[in-house]
């Protein structure tokens, strides 16, 4: 066991993830296993229980667990643990902080939290959901973790944080939160861009930062409210019926996280952009989506499209995104707006330091 939790620390680096001494410890010492006694699906699909021969090694990869499907549809796992360590790590967290989660999940990210020295209070509206949680935790020895059923959007019980953290997808930050926020306090939440969900950084009265790119099951109820500036959904269906239109320009495709830099650009200067797949391919891709028409950006530059306007469009967006140096997300700066229910990002602007 120690090997494989030695392993796994390994595998949560290898994408380059920093690990504080601290995080790296509770990492080490916090038993994922237990978070997930009934076994789980990995993300092909296939069902790992815990008589499986392969199920710890399963558990100790840096992969999501996804523990509950509504038919085919994923709605509760414990995350891919490199996310989770980038997530904790931009939290800030101290010992002492208290801390609001929404979303449990498993329990397993609070549990990283309180062995991390803070309080943590971890909302869920799903009560089977909570109920799992405080099991795997009262069975892994963890204090200092309150697990509540409730909304997440309104944040649970009354209480003041230092910290919110937010584990599931959303359209935006609840009023809420902001609220219950100390005067130098902070939230990390995954909110929706353009298909995707990065994982953003929000003060009181001051702008929104990216962490990273991510993708996470989405909320419910007020936290997934559509706005006048949500991008379209993705297509529930592969794109058909699409021709290149534009040859390869970049020479050497574009590696994941540039591509991923290409995407949340596109995504801030137009509201049609979103992800969508394509037959062949087994990777999303940058979109450009309309009632008639449709483009998809590919890693080489090459454009795939069903109009010449859908084409001209997604050329466009590209080509500015390299005039401007090919800027990462994390140069992207955007306050925050009432939006029905939400605060939203309505405006990003590239930040020059």
């Amino acid at each position: 066991m120690e090997d494989a939790r030695r392993h796994y620390l390994d595998l949560i680096r290898h994408d380059g993830v920093r690990l504080s001494p601290a995080l790296a410890k509770a990492f080490g010492a916090v038993p994922r296993e237990v978070f997930v006694p009934e076994g789980f699906h990995r993300r092909d699909g296939r069902l790992v229980l815990p008589a499986d021969p392969e199920f710890l090694r399963a558990v100790y990869s840096n992969d999501v667990l996804v523990t509950k499907l509504r038919g085919q549809k994923p709605i509760s796992s414990s995350s891919q643990p490199s996310l989770m360590a980038v997530m904790i790590e931009a939290l800030d967290v101290r010992p002492g902080q208290r801390i609001l989660e929404i979303g449990a999940g498993t329990g397993y990210n609070a549990a990283l939290l309180a062995t991390l020295g803070a309080e943590v209070t971890t909302v869920d509206v799903q009560d089977d959901v909570a109920d799992r949680a405080r099991t795997a935790l009262a069975r892994a020895g963890i204090t200092g973790v309150r697990v509540e059923t409730g909304d997440g959007y309104t944040g649970g019980p009354d209480g003041r944080y230092d910290r919110i953290i937010v584990t599931v997808g959303v359209a935006g930050i609840s009023p809420h939160w902001m609220n219950r926020l100390v005067r130098d306090g902070r939230i990390v939440a995954p909110v929706e861009h353009a298909g995707m969900h990065p994982v953003l950084t929000a003060v009181p009265a001051g702008e929104l930062s990216v962490v990273c790119p991510a993708g996470f099951m989405s909320a419910a109820g007020p936290l997934a409210a559509r706005h006048p500036g949500s991008h379209p959904a993705p297509p529930g269906s592969p794109l058909t019926g699409l021709e290149q239109v534009v040859a390869p320009r970049w020479g050497a495709p574009l590696e994941a996280m540039a591509y991923r830099d290409l995407w949340f650009a596109a995504g801030a200067w137009n509201r049609q952009v979103t992800y969508a797949t394509v037959p062949g391919r087994e990777q999303s891709l940058l979109a450009v989506v309309s009632d008639s028409s449709c483009a998809v950006v590919l890693p080489d530059g090459a454009i795939l499209a069903s109009s010449e306007q859908a084409s001209e469009v997604a050329l466009a967006l590209s080509d500015r995104w390299w005039t401007h140096g090919r800027p990462p997300m994390s140069a992207w700066r955007a306050a925050l707006e009432p939006a029905g229910p939400l605060l939203v990002p309505r405006t990003w602007r590239l930040h020059r330091p």
